[in-house]
């Protein structure tokens, strides 16, 4: 007989389809969310409040309470391995995260070979607070980027359009390139293990870059370092469950697939669907993949777009979500009118 899962997507997860998906969504614990702003505004840092196992527990059970989603996330951010690496982080408002200094080869070879844990501890109590008000049936699920993302933000000190500075870094200097990717393979796999100590049922890795990569430089910078960091786990946590979201990977994703033993793929909005269907959840279960834009633009145009996410995953293990993070101007009814055509046949 097959297990029961108290929590459907720890469920879909192990391989089982569900009648109705769960479903959660990328930064469902964020700024479109009234109770979160405010919040926000008594806290002029984001990374303190990042870093306050208080208000962290509580912004991340907030989507829980008001959607009665399938999965909370972690609140938190992927910039805190830089900082627990002893990278300067801070972020400007309209500006995004600001990293100093910027990694050469000399800031690379000075780096620490071990993540800071007491600089990441809070973040642990956040996930030991949040577990203890969790209903059992909700999933909650822990995070961090991969390790290409982070290292765009890293070498340039700042978000980019297309990452170029850290994609002309590594074909200029791939040996001091590949030494800041090991370091962030092992502070990657040090920080997930223990948010699985601390109780997550799941973690995501998100690459939200990789598809900025060619085919070869895809191969070695996302797949293999995921790769690397799921054996990692693997090894140190048996049975940890991984959600791997390398977004915009294309074709690529059919390699990634392949070769990287994650539990399930994300998807973007941007890929084949019937791609997807085929190449990819005929092998894993995938979770996905509404466009942002359809959620924010709502109606009927987000009821078609449902409708067709839904035929085109819903017959075999899926977890709904968006094909990226809510946009902030999203309106919380849109919210409500996609949870509920999701589970309309409930």
């Amino acid at each position: 007989m097959p297990v029961v899962y108290k929590s459907p997507l720890l469920g879909v997860l192990s391989g089982q389809s569900s009648a109705i998906p769960p479903i959660w969504m990328m930064r469902q614990a964020g700024r479109y969310l009234p109770e979160y702003r405010k919040i926000r505004a008594t806290v002029p840092n984001f990374l303190d409040l990042c870093f306050t196992p208080k208000l962290a527990a509580e912004i991340t059970l907030q989507p829980i309470q008001r959607f009665k989603l399938d999965a909370a996330i972690l609140f938190s951010d992927i910039l805190v391995v830089p900082h627990a690496l002893g990278q300067a982080v801070s972020f400007s408002a309209g500006e995004g995260p600001l990293l100093a200094p910027p990694m050469s080869a000399k800031e690379i070879a000075s780096l620490p070979e071990r993540v800071d844990q007491a600089a990441l501890a809070p973040v642990y109590e956040t996930i030991r607070r949040v577990r203890g008000e969790l209903a059992s049936d909700v999933a909650l699920l822990g995070f961090c980027g991969a390790p290409w993302t982070v290292a765009t933000y890293m070498v340039a000190g700042h978000g980019t359009p297309d990452q170029a500075p850290a994609r002309l870094f590594a074909y200029r200097e791939p040996r001091a390139f590949a030494a800041l990717i090991d370091i962030l393979v092992e502070a990657s796999s040090d920080y997930l293990v223990e948010q699985l100590s601390a109780g997550v049922d799941a973690v995501q890795l998100f690459d939200t870059w990789a598809g900025v990569l060619g085919g070869a430089e895809f191969d070695r910078w996302c797949i293999e370092p995921t790769r690397r960091i799921v054996a990692n786990l693997r090894r140190r946590v048996p049975h940890a469950k991984v959600i791997g979201f390398p977004r915009g990977a294309g074709a690529s994703l059919a390699r990634y697939t392949e070769q990287v033993p994650v539990d399930a793929v994300g998807l973007d909005w941007m890929i084949d669907r019937a791609f997807a269907r085929d190449q990819i959840q005929s092998r894993r279960p995938v979770q996905g993949n509404l466009d942002p834009l359809a959620l924010l633009a709502g109606g009927a145009a987000l009821d078609g777009a449902i409708d067709e996410v839904l035929a085109a995953f819903a017959a075999g293990p899926f977890i709904f979500n968006l094909g990226h993070g809510i946009l902030p101007e999203t309106p919380i009814a849109h919210v409500e009118q996609m949870l509920a055509r999701v589970r309309r046949r409930q």
